[in-house]
């Protein structure tokens, strides 16, 4: 038969088997299985493999394998293993094009296989097609025949043929995980398993819906929040946190309860359920019951028992709401009227409730507007070199000048910020406002010390944050150098490459990083030692007994030394008195923040303050 007509039939075959819908829709072992059988019976050979290269790019392992010999068995994968440190001349050939090797116990290219593999076996001639994946070696489609042969060039061209559809499955099934993950991550939570917010969201808008077309009726969303989580967290780190997080979510996904719908994750250390149809007969009263009966059970750890409490929220539709974001907006308005109350109880939502709920949405709607519009303020607060008590750098401290209530201190109002998603923006925000006064600085011929802004979570685990900071010093001609950033010990909480690679860019920009509120949150040397920071701030809380609290001056003692080992400068906040400032210049802190030296102040003031004088001297 002319090669030019068997080259049409072999296709004419392979394309009929890879159209098929039996084959498409199979698994991607029956897919290899049904190629490597087709070719074998086709081309006459007695050997078909498919071989995939391992995880560490260095050895050919055997994904399945058909042997007519055997009664036409297909095998799935076996011990055979070629390593590249063996084989080199093979795999150097076989990353740039097809092996044909009509006498493979003597061809350079494969005669490395002869004692260990070919004579063994009983092979004699080879023609293995390299499988790529996005552009690099993932595996090879191999024929192998027990005598001699020559390839025609319509059975190289056809192997060829085949490697490339096993690359194409390989990308499909790629594609398909890549789309479950995605799928996964937009509606389930990583660490629990459980539905996320928007999943939680979709659930409520159908229940919503089906309950206006019938007429009737009901439902209660109750949010779950477990009372005093970051005291575990603070106490025994994060990763106790996240059991006990992962504990609660397993109890409440085997409860029983009568109307149990949807059950999700909606934040950090709160949980959301709805229940439906319980509106008689003491129904809810007794499932919130049995709710906090449960989650108040001993957990027990590896080390230790811990009890928790949970407080509840609760709101009920059509009553209280009547789509699925207000009546989150008020189950969460339940649930902090119930911390408010003592904790470790259920709090319905009424008018009262309601109130108080739409004073913090108003808050948030106001909030919103001034980010958008660039209204939110920055005031400085110095930072002096302890030795000579010169002013050396800044700490930038959000206000927002609210057009009722006036001035408000980020306490009034970042809990609104971060529970509504607007974090980002608004450090965005102080970002621009920094930047705008070091650039009317520059125009009024100041020198302006280094000023250094706090970074929240939202932000350093937000790839775009390099760029935006660079977007932004480019906007305002301002050098990346002269903008230090601080980020909290909860931010940096687990190895999130993320977080690496977005401080890593800061630094490489110019700026240098430091750990704010040092000593209250959870920190591993390893992470310090490998995240990029040069400067560590203890707490005020550590500050303000000393030199009197002897537990304040060890853990400061012992931040002192940590800081000393990694090489880190040391900031003291909360400086007020005499006695702490000259404690804390004997045990050989770096920098001193307080209000012994200055409040807050907006930058006007700052610069009549500190500009106006050749010295800067504490008070």
């Amino acid at each position: 038969m002319p090669d030019n007509q068997t080259f049409i039939e072999f296709h004419e075959t392979l394309m009929r088997l890879s159209h098929s819908p039996e084959f498409i829709s199979s698994r991607r072992e029956k897919k290899l299985a049904a190629l490597v059988e087709m070719c074998s019976s086709l081309l006459g050979v007695e050997r078909v493999s498919v071989w995939r290269l391992g995880e560490n790019h260095d050895a050919l392992l055997c994904e399945v394998l058909h042997q007519p010999g055997d009664k036409g068995a297909i095998t799935g994968p076996s011990s055979a293993k070629l390593s590249q440190q063996e084989h080199p001349s093979y795999f150097e050939a076989l990353s740039a094009r097809l092996i044909e090797a009509s006498q493979a116990l003597s061809d350079p290219r494969t005669r490395s296989f002869r004692d260990s593999y070919l004579a063994p076996v009983g092979i004699h001639s080879m023609l293995d097609a390299p499988i790529f994946d996005d552009g690099r070696l993932s595996g090879v489609f191999c024929l192998e025949a027990l005598h001699p042969r020559e390839w025609s060039l319509a059975e190289l061209s056809f192997v060829a043929a085949l490697a490339d559809t096993v690359s194409l499955t390989n990308t499909h099934v790629a594609w398909l995980r890549s789309k479950q993950k995605l799928e996964y991550l937009t509606h389930f939570d990583s660490l629990t398993g459980l539905a996320n917010l928007q999943s939680l969201r979709d659930r409520m808008d159908y229940l919503v819906d089906k309950v206006k077309r019938r007429g009737s009726g009901d439902f209660v969303m109750v949010w779950v929040d477990i009372d005093r989580l970051k005291a575990i967290n603070d106490g025994l780190g994060p990763q106790v946190g996240d059991q006990v997080i992962a504990e609660t979510a397993r109890r409440l996904r085997e409860l029983q309860l009568p109307g149990k719908d949807q059950l999700a994750r909606i934040g950090g250390d709160e949980f959301a359920l709805v229940l439906r149809n319980v509106g008689a007969n003491g129904m809810l009263d007794d499932a919130l019951n049995r709710i906090m009966a449960q989650l108040s059970l001993p957990i027990n750890l590896a080390e230790q028992t811990l009890n928790i409490s949970v407080s509840l929220g609760v709101c009920h539709y059509p009553g209280d709401g009547d789509s699925a974001e207000t009546l989150l907006r008020g189950a969460e308005a339940a649930m902090y009227h119930a911390k408010q109350q003592g904790r470790a109880q259920a709090c319905s939502f009424d008018t009262s409730i309601q109130a108080t709920a739409r004073s913090r949405f108003a808050l948030e709607r106001r909030l919103r507007a001034a980010i958008r519009d660039d209204q939110l303020s920055v005031f400085h607060q110095p930072i002096l070199d302890a030795a000579s008590h010169t002013l050396v750098s800044t700490e930038a401290l959000v206000r927002w000048q609210h057009p009722e209530r006036g001035w408000l201190s980020p306490i009034e109002f970042l809990d609104v910020a971060r529970s509504a998603v607007l974090m980002y923006g608004l450090g965005e925000c102080v970002l621009r406002a920094v930047c705008h006064e070091r650039q009317q600085a520059r125009l009024m011929g100041l020198a302006m010390p280094v000023t250094t802004i706090n970074l929240a979570a939202e932000q350093v685990l937000d790839p775009g944050l390099p760029a935006l900071v660079q977007s932004i010093c480019k906007e305002f001609e301002v050098d990346q150098r002269e903008l230090h950033f601080e980020v909290t010990e909860d931010s940096i909480q687990g190895d999130s490459r993320t977080l690496k690679g977005v401080l890593d860019q800061l630094v490489a920009g110019g700026s240098e990083l430091a750990i704010d509120d040092f000593g209250t949150g959870y920190s591993s040397l390893s992470r310090l030692k490998h995240l990029p920071f040069s400067k560590l701030k203890i707490d005020r809380s550590f500050i303000r007994d000393i030199p009197d609290d002897e537990d304040d001056c060890a853990i400061t003692l012992s931040i002192l030394g940590l800081a000393r080992g990694l090489n880190l400068s040391v900031v003291a906040e909360g400086v007020e008195t005499p006695g702490q400032e000259h404690w804390l210049k004997e045990q050989g802190c770096d920098f001193l923040q307080g209000y012994r030296y200055s409040r807050p102040v907006p930058f006007d003031t700052l610069v009549e303050a500190f500009f106006k004088q050749p010295t800067v001297t504490a008070t």
